[in-house]
Parts: C-alpha cells; structure tokens; sequence
C-alpha cells in the first residue's frame, strides 16, 4: 500500500508511478461522458495536480457526484505523464473516496472573493490560493529567521509574555489580571488594590522582549527572541495590529556600527531565502498582488544600504521641495512618508538612519558623544526599504548607569521597577546593541500584501478578536 504523496511531490516526480495516494480537497470538477476532471490541492504548494476519474469507477456515479468544490478526497491510482496544456503529470484514479463532504454553501467557490470577505471566514481562507501562498511563505521566513541566527551562533532566548515592566516606556499595554472586575479590591485611597492581583502587582502582556534579551545578551554573548508582542494602541491602520510577532536580536560587545550591519544582513537574508524557497508563491503575488514585487525584492537585494544621519535626513527633506502632510523639522518623528521618499526619490535604494533626536527615543538608548544639548541624539537607528518605510528599529543600549539612570530620569520611569534592568550596569556591563522586526511588517514587504490583518492567521485589531 502507497504512502500518502503531498501534491508538491508528485508535481515534481521525475518518473510515473504505478501506485499513488493522494489526499486533499477539491478545488475543481469538470464532467465528460466518459469521465470527470478533478483538481486536488493539499496546500503542499500553490498548484493543484488532476485527477482523471472514469466512469468504469465501482463507486463512479454515487462518489464522484459528491465530490463539490471544499470536499475532502482520497485518490489512489497511477502518476501518468499529462495529455493535457500546461502540467507535466495527472493520476489516473483507480479508487476515488469522499473523505469530507462539502455542498454548495462552501464560500470559497471557484470565483474572486474581496480581502474583506476573506477575513470574515478566516477559518476558511488558507484554502484559498491567496492565502495558501501567504501562509507558506510565512512558515518558510520563519524558518530562515532561525537559521540566520543558529548560523551566527545565536542562542533562541524565550521572554515571557506577561511582564511588570513596559520595553517602550509609553503605555499602551493590555493589562493582565484575575481580579473580579466587577468587584475588585479597594485601598483606603480608592485605588484598585494590585497587591491582591495574581502576582501581586500590576502585570501586563509584554511589547518587547528586549530588556529580557539584555539579561542573556549579559550571559551568553548573542541572543535572539521571536514571539508574540502586544500594543494596545486603539490604530486601525493597514500597518498596526493588536497582536503580532518581533525578532529581537540582542548583541554583547557590539555598536551601533555592528547592530546596522546585523540588521541589514538579516532583511537580505530573509529575502533571498524567500526567492530560493518561495519562487512559485512570489510569482503568484507579483502577477495578482504587486506587478512591481519581483523587482522590489530583486532591487533590496542587489543594492547596498546607504547609511544617512537623522540629521542630514531632515535635510534632505526639507530641501526637497515637497509638500509634505506632517511637516518636517529636527526634533521630530519621521513619518511613512519621509521614509519612503528616501528610499524610492532621494537615495533610490534602501537606506540606514541613525542617530536620532533623543528626546523621541526610549530611556534605554545610548547618549552619543559631543551633541550639543539643543541637538542631543542617541545612538539608534531605522532600516527602510522602499514601498513600506521602516521594517527594522534598533539601538544600541546605553551601558553606562549614570546615563541610563539620566534616561529614565527623563522618561519619567520608576527606577524601583528597573532595579534588574540597571543591575546589570552595575555587574559587567558591556557595550552591547539589538534591534526589533516586526515579522508582519518582513511578511508584507516580501508578499506585497498590503494589510497586516493578511499577513497573520487571525488578526487581532480594535474590536476584533474572532476565531
């Protein structure tokens, strides 16, 4: 008796073969006199394979009348070079079986479906072409993240998910807490008693793995997170999500010089593996999703990572002539905008800044050296990449405590809550640098998919939490 086949396999067999087991759901069935046309797809890979079905079949008239779009199929039969346009092999069934049945309410009938609609059946998408790919190409990236980091001799650290302490410094996390909310216990000033909380304090689900990540980057030289991250930032926009997941890379003895260079090693990287493993998923997206994708991708690959200063971005921006919708000047954030008009207008290629204004950046950034106090910068830095902006955030940490005792000062932070955090200034401290990707943001530069709630299996956004 045959081992089950995935489709991927048999489309890539080098040779018929005489006995064949495949299993998987019906994406087509087209009917002759004689016999039926039935393509088989088991998400092994974007393409389905056909199955010829005769009506010499046992079962011909009651199993294959059964066999709607969605229903699950067993097929044994024969690989046979294709008689048909446009594939090299089809089975021959010799025995065909209904699994699962699906009638005629299945939603992912044989025509085009809005993402939105998509989104509303997300426990059905991934068996549509679309999603298939994404989804693919998601498990394969993650994949690649890990062996870009075990290659380098990186440890794969796991942060906990529930922490008292927030990376970021600005709020906006989701509490955690098994209080009676309707009911919860009372200090005599009228505040919620944390102290009766479930640890006694008040927790929250993490943003960053980051500060967790220093503690081992101290221990065991180069660590990496890859988890879930949470903001609760009430944003409806294509780019932000409630729930999503962080590469968080973090680097003992290293600056910002080395932390740029990890980074930008780590997009091309992730790329490339991307066109090696995912060459038929991509082509799918560049021809339905993002004419442009292929050459995007080809373009980040082939080019060098200019390095720009904030300080010279500014100025290349507001000598650029252009009308911009959030006004541009030192000391401020910049936007989408800004970003992409430096990698696809100015420098035409993907770009590096660094050296930000330190009064928009988080307390744990190291203070560069020689700023003036009207223009003092920390030692941080962005990666762009044309058609999204920003994918990769990093910094080197500040390992000094009486800077980073002044950071907190000016964050306005507890340094109670940090006693760990600063410990580890006080107990061989070392220069050290990491920085943060957003695995949705990689997966839709890479896609071309344009909305993140696309790119992760079921988005978590303001008001929604289904499946």
């Amino acid at each position: 008796m045959p081992t089950r086949t995935l489709v991927k396999h048999a489309l890539d067999a080098t040779a018929p073969a005489d006995a064949i087991l495949l299993q998987g759901w019906v994406r087509t069935r087209r009917d002759a006199k004689a016999f039926s046309f039935i393509e088989v797809n088991d998400g092994s890979c974007l393409k389905g394979i056909q199955v010829i079905a005769n009506a010499t079949l046992p079962n011909y008239a009651a199993e294959i009348a059964r066999a709607h779009t969605g229903a699950a199929i067993e097929v044994r039969g024969q690989l046979v070079p294709s008689q048909g346009q446009g594939q090299k092999w089809e089975v021959i069934a010799e025995s065909f079986t209904i699994i699962g049945e699906a009638d005629a309410t299945y939603p992912l009938q044989k025509k085009g479906h809005t993402l939105e609609f998509l989104r509303e059946i997300a426990h059905l998408r991934p068996r549509s072409n679309l999603f298939g790919a994404v989804f693919r190409v998601r498990s394969r990236l993650a994949y690649a993240v890990h062996q870009f980091f075990q290659e380098r001799n990186f440890f794969y650290v796991h942060t906990p998910i529930i922490t008292a302490s927030d990376a970021e410094g600005a709020g906006d996390m989701f509490r955690v807490t098994t209080l009676d909310l309707a009911h919860p216990p009372m200090t005599e000033d009228g505040q919620v008693d944390a102290t009766k909380d479930f640890f006694g304090k008040k927790t929250f689900l993490t943003v960053s793995g980051q500060l967790e990540g220093e503690i081992f980057a101290h221990a065991l030289s180069n660590i990496y997170t890859f988890g879930p991250t949470f903001r609760a930032e009430n944003s409806n926009t294509s780019r932000h999500a409630a729930e999503f997941w962080m590469i968080e890379p973090e680097v003992a003895f290293c600056d910002l010089e080395g932390d740029m260079t990890l980074a930008e090693e780590f997009v091309k990287y992730l790329i490339r593996d991307a066109r090696t493993h995912c060459a038929a998923d991509l082509e799918f997206f560049a021809k339905f999703v993002d004419k442009d994708l292929l050459a995007r991708l080809d373009f980040v690959l082939e080019k060098p990572f200019v390095r720009c200063s904030y300080t010279e971005a500014v100025e290349i921006l507001a000598q650029s002539g252009k009308t911009w919708e959030h006004p541009v000047a030192w000391g401020a954030n910049l936007q989408a905008e800004h970003e992409r008009y430096l990698t696809e207008e100015h420098f035409k290629c993907p770009v590096t800044v660094y050296n930000y204004p330190r009064a928009i950046k988080a307390f744990y950034m190291r203070q560069t050296d020689g700023c003036a106090p009207e223009r003092q910068t920390v030692a941080a830095m962005d990666l762009l990449v044309p058609g999204i902006g920003e994918i990769i955030g990093g910094s080197q940490r500040e390992e000094r405590l009486d800077q980073l005792r002044a950071g907190m000062a000016l964050h306005h932070l507890d340094e109670k809550a940090y006693w760990w955090y600063l410990d580890l200034r006080r107990y061989g401290t070392v220069p050290h640098a990491g920085f943060g990707l957003g695995f949705e943001r990689m997966l839709m530069f890479v896609t071309g998919v344009a909305n993140i709630r696309d790119v992760i299996p079921f988005a978590r956004t303001p008001g929604t939490a289904d499946f």
